[in-house]
């Protein structure tokens, strides 16, 4: 139950983001990219993410170091800008578009509810323990008596 409760409050707590990221939703401007962080996923092949400064369109709002989400950022390059919006989340912003990460939040919360429903939803049944006296000897010999 505890790990339930676990993923039924990161669920809940990453709901909000998600949902915005996925609508669109959220603070609009341009994402400017300073560098990339790759790493090797397989032998000869890297997954790249940017990381840049996001300045909303009204210019109220500058935040640094800040990565894109984006299946469209392996055409970027260092000093490019890109459309991008804030929802708020402390280290990313979302390209132009959106994001998925609805689909990781909604099986977490899943996952979360199955958890803590277990116990109640699988409940073993007690034994019964008054059991019917069996009969010593010979089952036949007792149904001819």
């Amino acid at each position: 139950m505890a790990g339930g409760l676990m993923l039924l409050a990161v669920g809940a707590h990453q709901a909000g983001p998600a949902l915005a990221a996925a609508r669109g939703d959220g603070t609009p401007g341009t994402f400017t990219a300073v560098r990339a962080d790759c790493f090797e996923h397989h032998p000869g092949k890297q997954l790249c993410t940017w990381l840049g400064d996001f300045r909303s369109d009204d210019g109220k709002v500058l935040r640094k170091g800040l990565t894109l989400y984006d299946p469209e950022q392996d055409s970027l390059t260092a000093g490019r800008t890109v459309y991008a919006f804030d929802t708020g989340r402390p280290d990313h912003v979302y390209g132009a578009h959106g994001s998925r990460e609805w689909v990781t939040v909604v099986i977490l919360v899943v996952l979360g509810v199955v958890l803590l429903a277990r116990p109640l939803l699988f409940r073993r049944r007690p034994r019964d323990t008054a059991r019917q006296p069996v009969a010593s000897g010979d089952a036949r010999e007792i149904g001819r008596a």
